[in-house]
């Protein structure tokens, strides 16, 4: 057995490990056989480059398929031709989705270029913005992948840790009203995603043959050789047991969905200066269907940090969840099946053992908006921001809106940045006063939309990308939404309720990409053209739904909401929303915590 690396355990640490439950062991009889993956794989080599040389096959060898997430990489096949495949005797059509690490979802309209041409030369042909604020190309062989990664660290974007079991892309509020205090949220969600970044020197060796390149990937280790005295400082050996997500959100805006996430930072602001954040620990949207011992939460509010002790806070509760989360089985590895285990109380004192110091009482906030603002924004500086609509985040060429082409030379002549909004949008952020009509003789050119035709109940959808491409996908999302919401429309307009804005969250599976279960109205498919409905969550992302009917099919499901949008049209307060309606009349229960989402 090997114990986890102590990764230089302070005095506080020490103390706590010698009088609470000690750290993970790892036990190859009892953990999962991801635990030994990591164990085995040199900090993150594994077989990944012989794999790569493999001309047998477009796939990677079995070990290989978990390593490669940690460095931003899921491999996948096209589920449209398999069974075809397969009656041809022939392997599935393998490729790769490949996401870059875009902390805050900043990038350079030069870089947004430069991501453009990948997608152009070497994938499907399209870009797609995540609702974790990152890009995202589809369909890259094998055979690219190496010149796909070298492209994007040349403009100085990486894809280290955009997946796997470390702290993930770094989310923050796109575009709030103060740019100011946006702008130094923005440098706290870099310097987090910074700080917990794997040192492993693996990324370089693999992907761009050892070569250091002009990148965001921290500087290599100086211990030696690594296997030779190497250590992560933060992550150890065998990293976290599951994926780490955290959040930065600006009251009044809520985009981020900041209690979604394992860790988060909601920003206090006082006398127009940022004077630190609440931390909030335990949210997260993964289920699975049949077993309720797995449950979506979402996190607490546990106390004040000031600025400078954000950094701490935040390697302090990636080590808790380092040493005390599940190890055994792996569906109840995430940080906030470890809080409710321990009890909140129990998770702060081995916190605040290991930092050193306790968090001060949780300041006074409020959120009242989850959406994104379309259209065009002029800040107090004079820069103007506009937002698109773009349905599911896909940026492509379509019969009437050429999407892409138009982004691409949108970038040839801005000179900003395009922001991605947590809503799967797109900010073309500080336009000069110069510039704004060439881009909007662009936008007309092209038909790129702002925004300003779709309805609210559209404009507040989220859908994650399903078939063809997700393995995972019991349902369709991306490709089935808008025809559902065409449908839904119809009946918001048979009660007069065009412009009340509810959200739906559609799925494919109930792994939670697209947060469903923070949806007004959430669709989590379980088999091909039928889907869980639930029902009742906050319009600003503070409280999980609930099952409302389970496995029904597009008419059924429209069956079931008309009658209670019917009542809603009759009997809504005035400025009440669709969630928080379906809870007062006792359409749904309310789920004050995750361990009452089943009941």
């Amino acid at each position: 057995m090997e114990i986890i690396e102590p990764n230089s355990v302070t005095v506080a640490e020490q103390s706590h490990q010698d009088s609470f439950i000690q750290p993970t062991v790892y036990d190859p009889s009892t953990h999962t056989d991801v635990e030994r993956i990591k164990v085995e794989s040199e900090y993150l080599r594994g077989t990944i480059t012989p794999s790569l040389k493999n001309p047998l096959t477009g796939a990677v060898a079995d070990d290989d398929l978990m390593l490669i997430k940690f460095h931003g990489i899921y491999q996948q096949d096209d589920r449209d031709i398999r069974n075809e495949r397969r009656k041809q005797k022939l392997e599935p059509l393998y490729s790769f989705m490949i996401r870059a690490r875009v902390p805050g979802g900043v990038a350079t309209a030069a870089q947004y270029l430069q991501m453009a041409e990948l997608a152009t030369q070497y994938s499907s042909g399209s870009l797609r913005l995540t609702t974790r604020q990152a890009f995202q190309w589809h369909g890259v062989f094998k055979r690219n992948l190496k010149t796909t990664i070298a492209g994007i660290n040349k403009s100085m974007l990486d894809t280290i840790a955009a997946c796997g079991d470390v702290n993930r892309n770094v989310m923050s509020n796109p575009l709030p009203e103060t740019s100011a205090i946006h702008a130094e949220v923005y440098e706290w969600a870099q310097k987090i995603s910074e700080h917990l970044l794997p040192q492993t020197k693996a990324y370089h060796e693999i992907w761009l043959d050892g070569e250091k390149v002009e990148s965001s990937e921290v500087e290599p280790a100086k211990e030696g050789p690594q296997g030779q005295g190497f250590k992560e400082p933060i992550y150890g050996k065998t990293y976290l047991p599951r994926k780490f997500k955290t959040a930065l959100a600006i009251p009044p805006y809520n985009d981020v969905d900041v209690f979604a996430n394992d860790l988060g930072f909601i920003a206090i602001v006082e006398n127009e200066q940022l004077v630190g954040f609440n931390v909030t620990v335990g949210g997260g949207m993964g289920s699975s269907h049949g077993d309720e011992s797995t449950y979506p939460r979402v996190a607490d509010v546990i106390g004040f940090c000031s600025l400078d002790q954000v950094l701490t806070v935040a390697e302090n509760v990636v080590k808790v969840q380092r040493d005390f989360g599940n190890r055994e089985v792996r569906k109840l590895a995430r940080l906030k099946y470890t809080i409710d285990r321990l009890g909140l109380a129990g998770f702060k004192e081995k916190l605040f053992a290991y930092q050193g110091f306790e968090l001060a009482e949780a300041r006074a906030f409020e959120f009242k908006h989850n959406g994104d603002r379309y259209g065009w924004y002029q800040d107090e500086v004079g820069n103007w921001h506009l937002t698109l609509y773009i349905h599911s985040g896909r940026i492509a060429d379509f019969d009437d809106k050429l999407l892409f082409t138009g982004l691409k030379e949108i970038a040839k002549v801005h000179q900003g940045e395009f922001r991605i909004s947590p809503n799967q949008n797109l900010i073309i952020s500080n336009v000069t006063r110069q510039t704004k009509p060439v881009i909007e003789a662009l936008i007309n050119r092209y038909g790129i939309s702002i925004g300003e035709v779709e309805s609210p109940v559209r404009k507040n959808s989220l859908a994650c990308v399903a078939f063809p491409t997700c393995s995972l996908a019991m349902a369709e999302a991306e490709r089935y939404l808008p025809s559902f919401i065409d449908k839904f429309e119809e009946l918001l307009a048979k009660y007069d309720l065009s412009e009340q804005a509810i959200n739906i969250r559609m799925t494919g599976c109930p792994n939670g990409c697209a947060r469903p279960f923070l949806g007004e109205i959430g669709l989590v498919g379980k088999a091909p053209g039928k889907y869980n409905l639930y029902l009742g969550a906050s319009h600003i992302g503070s409280r999980l739904n609930k099952l409302y009917r389970e496995n029904i099919n597009e008419a059924q499901i429209l069956s079931e909401l008309e009658p209670i949008i019917q009542d809603y049209a009759n009997a809504k307060n005035e400025d009440e929303y669709f969630g928080d309606f379906v809870i007062r009349k006792g359409y749904i229960k309310a789920v004050q915590n995750g361990l009452d989402f089943h009941s």
